[in-house]
């Protein structure tokens, strides 16, 4: 089945309390998918600086010596913020491209969940209450984040495995369906030098979207063309730097609810994720159409 949140704060009063809130929402949605489950949050981005988190299962011993190491590889100041098995890393913008081969010559084991300039993405196997307090998720503040909680249907009950799926710089993708095809748009991806980690089929749609935005779509545009291009069943919320959007197959039988207030845009697979939101009982509440792509930026 699986389980998906989302939380788009038009009033930036609220940004303090987006962990708490996402968290709350996620938890609720824990009897959706028991397997590992995980949280995207996008907060302010320090100008001129490139962000990654990045996992390890051996966190104490593996990101030690890890600082020093890339700041002499990359030639430039290098900061970390540990947070359990995951740790927050940034280095120069002008060192992305150079980062994830500096990583891999440290230790090919760790793994980066995500890249850009405000996203942070903490996700490991578990149910939501432990995953959240365990990387301390409702004490953190940002502009919007996304999470989700997994039923595994189409792959192995990972770390890797677990959503949200980083593609492309400072986006992400959360699902809940199955798509049938993913197998041979991975292969085609790849061919076109898309790089694809693990055989998970949101992965295969998160990569999708990159490929197109990389290709000149907007990702209104790309969202558009997966209707077109994807086959299955799927809801799909992705978190951008400065927004996120929503868009479900023709069929639209995996169930959405959606609730927007002059102080934010929510997103839930049922109303229960969103019961506890501020002034939740004067929302316009909505189930997203089939077909129809829906956007917010700030």
């Amino acid at each position: 089945m699986c389980g998906i949140v989302g939380l788009f704060l038009k009033d930036a009063s609220l940004e303090e309390s987006l962990g708490n809130l996402l968290s709350d929402m996620l938890v609720t949605m824990t009897d959706r998918g028991p397997d590992s489950a995980g949280i995207a949050i996008y907060a302010d981005k320090d100008a001129g600086r490139a962000k990654f988190t990045i996992q390890s299962d051996n966190a104490h011993q593996d990101f030690k010596d890890l600082p020093n190491y890339l700041s002499k590889h990359l030639n430039c100041n290098t900061d970390m913020r540990r947070n359990d098995t995951h740790a927050v890393v940034t280095v120069d913008g002008s060192s992305t491209d150079k980062f994830s081969e500096a990583l891999k010559s440290f230790n090919p084991e760790i793994r980066i969940m995500s890249r850009g300039s405000s996203l942070e993405i903490y996700k490991e196997v578990g149910l939501p209450k432990q995953v959240t307090e365990r990387f301390k998720i409702p004490q953190m503040s940002g502009r919007h984040g996304i999470g989700h909680t997994r039923m595994a249907t189409e792959s192995a009950v990972t770390t890797m495995g677990a959503h949200p799926f980083n593609t492309g710089l400072d986006q992400c993708l959360v699902h809940n369906g199955s798509l049938s095809n993913h197998n041979s748009l991975r292969r085609q991806l790849r061919r076109e030098g898309v790089h694809i980690e693990t055989e998970n089929d949101t992965e295969v749609g998160a990569a999708y979207l990159t490929w197109k935005m990389q290709n000149g779509a907007s990702l209104g545009e790309a969202l558009e063309s997966s209707l077109e291009d994807l086959d299955g069943f799927f809801t799909f919320v992705v978190g951008t730097e400065d927004g996120f959007g929503v868009v479900r197959d023709p069929i639209a039988c995996k169930p959405a609810v959606m609730a927007e207030t002059d102080q934010y845009v929510a997103f839930g697979s049922e109303y229960r994720a969103l019961v506890n939101l501020p002034e939740i009982e004067n929302a316009r509440i909505w189930e997203p159409e089939p077909a129809t792509v829906y956007f917010w930026k700030h």
